[in-house]
């Protein structure tokens, strides 16, 4: 059968859940979707900050926009999520699997503090395997579903920690790299556990994208490392373009796959 691009990517009136999808990448990605015709849920651990990023969703794309305040650690809030999404228009196309971060104030191996890398792993992997049970079960039931976990090339390869510390910078603590790592493994058992229902999980390894906080010696070093001679670019095609694609039927032979976002960075090392 045979189908326009136009179709390809329309995802009118689906229902995506983006956690983590009040700012910088999600918020991106749960610009996109808008755009391409979803209604959407998203989270933050503070309620106000999903409130304020509906509303711009809203008053830009004309769409349906449920804003909540979310825990992933805790997953008696991750169920409750799961819950609150499918009342909201009786369906669940996508989800998201973005909340995360890097908590603690050092990046030192040996300064990492137990509680520091317990919360890290809770937020960036505990946090996307409860995601995936609770959402997961909505789309067996549903027979059809995306599900997109964001990972890292951090899960991949070894930094280079004098780029961070020519420029004052934090850089990213080895427990970061484990929880990526561990998406990326996540995703392709959960791939393997789902696809033959109808659901389809991948997943999506950014590299270093350039922000206001990031110094401009970091980003001319990084793009120096990097072949494509640029960091990524928030707001832009760089995150929205493999989002679309993996939410859309665009993507619908693929199960189990990591998308590489970083400009090549992985490959020049």
């Amino acid at each position: 059968m045979s189908i326009t691009i136009r179709e390809m990517f329309d995802l009118t009136d689906q229902v995506a859940v983006i956690t983590g999808g009040a700012r910088h990448f999600g918020y991106d990605m749960a610009d996109v979707l808008a755009e391409a015709g979803c209604h959407l849920v998203i989270t933050s651990r503070q309620l106000a900050q999903a409130e304020a990023a509906a509303e711009k969703l809203r008053a830009a794309h004309q769409r349906d926009v449920l804003p909540l305040g979310v825990d992933v650690t805790d997953a008696a809030q991750v169920r409750a999520l799961a819950e609150r999404a499918l009342t909201f228009k009786g369906r669940v196309d996508i989800l998201i699997n973005n909340a995360g971060g890097s908590p603690g104030p050092g990046a030192s191996l040996f300064g990492r503090k137990p509680e520091e890398i317990q919360e890290l792993l809770a937020v960036n992997l505990l946090g996307t395997i409860y995601c995936c049970q609770e959402f997961g079960r909505i789309m067996v039931n549903q027979r059809r579903g995306k599900i997109i976990n964001i990972a890292s090339i951090a899960g991949l390869i070894g930094r280079d920690r004098r780029m961070y510390e020519r420029v004052g910078m934090r850089g990213q603590p080895v427990d970061y790299a484990a929880a990526k790592g561990g998406i990326i493994g996540l995703t392709r058992d959960v791939a393997a556990v789902l696809a033959p229902f109808g659901v389809h999980v991948n997943c999506i390894s950014p590299g270093g994208f350039a922000r206001e906080n990031v110094p401009p010696d970091f980003i001319k070093a990084y793009s120096d490392r990097t072949p494509l001679g640029r960091m990524g670019r928030q707001g832009s095609a760089d995150l929205k373009g493999p989002v679309l694609f993996l939410a859309s039927r665009a993507s619908d032979y693929m199960v189990g796959h990591n998308l590489v976002v970083d400009g090549g960075f992985s490959i020049w090392q």
